[in-house]
């Protein structure tokens, strides 16, 4: 790669970073802090600390204190890049919610005169707007937080271990804390699972991809008439391959289209003008090249 293609990428990686925190820093501000629960992770445990000094110790401080010595361990020992980006997410999405206040805007519960009940409403938010911050550093840099930085360090010292309890061990500890730091009230334990379960859902989502579409794959002996109509009315390309039935021992044909979701119902009326066929279909997540819908 060139040196002009370098920083260009460098300088993209930037403002996914700054882009990812400030997405983040919108949540967190406006729904999260000012209505009694937390977020998973390094994250979570920072904002019970918070909530446990009374205000005492700015948000922002507790989250940049909890994340950045772990950034700059993954720096040091994992990716020098990635360690630098990931404190430039951390310290944007922080410096965000000190910006917002600065600026005089009031989060949900201040600014609405929230019910209780209405915490779900900013419980639903957060999950919502913090996953698509997480998602979009995690598909650019594979990580998004605390827990994925720890992870790596596990992972660089230990390669055979399995890291997959290390989200779930920081997700349940802050669940279970959170019992404890806001008065013992089963509230914010249920505003942080369902937090945690829609933000996860976002992010799965998002990561899956939007050039999404299903692939099928049609035995029959009629390829070129199914072909012409699968060019014509649907306008994708279909790949051709001979099979052989075990059954009969005869010679057929595989047709390997893949299409759109609102065009599986026409996939499925022009397979079945054709009796002798039959098909099975399974769902892409992501479609690369020239596939158009």
């Amino acid at each position: 790669m060139s040196e002009k293609n370098q920083i260009k990428q460098y300088l993209l990686d930037v403002l996914v970073a700054i882009t990812a925190g400030l997405i983040v820093s919108v949540a967190y501000y406006f729904f999260q802090n000012s209505n009694g629960f937390a977020p998973g992770g390094v994250g979570g445990l920072a904002t019970i600390t918070y909530h446990w000094l009374d205000d005492k110790v700015s948000w922002a401080v507790l989250m940049i204190a909890f994340n950045l010595p772990i950034f700059i361990l993954v720096s040091i020992f994992v990716n020098k890049k990635l360690g630098l980006i990931l404190s430039l997410y951390i310290i944007t999405q922080s410096l965000g919610t000190e910006i917002f206040k600065w600026w005089g805007w009031k989060p949900y519960c201040a600014a609405n005169n929230a019910e209780d009940f209405e915490i779900v409403f900013a419980c639903i938010a957060t999950g919502v707007i913090s996953g698509i911050g997480f998602s979009i550093c995690l598909k650019r840099f594979g990580a998004s937080g605390g827990t994925y930085a720890i992870s790596a360090l596990i992972k660089h010292f230990r390669p055979a271990t399995n890291i997959a309890w290390v989200a779930l061990a920081l997700d349940s500890s802050v669940v279970g804390i959170s019992f404890f730091a806001y008065g013992m009230k089963i509230t914010p334990v249920i505003c942080t699972l369902l937090n945690l379960f829609i933000a996860n859902i976002v992010v799965d989502s998002i990561l899956a991809g939007v050039r999404n579409g299903y692939k099928f794959e049609i035995v029959t002996d009629k390829p070129e008439e199914i072909s012409k109509r699968l060019l014509e009315e649907l306008g994708h390309g279909v790949t051709e391959i001979r099979v052989q039935g075990m059954y009969s021992h005869t010679e057929k044909y595989m047709l390997v289209c893949i299409i759109r979701k609102k065009q599986v119902g026409k996939m499925m009326k022009i397979i079945q003008a054709y009796p002798g066929s039959f098909a099975s279909f399974a769902k892409v997540n992501e479609v690369f090249g020239r596939f158009r819908g």
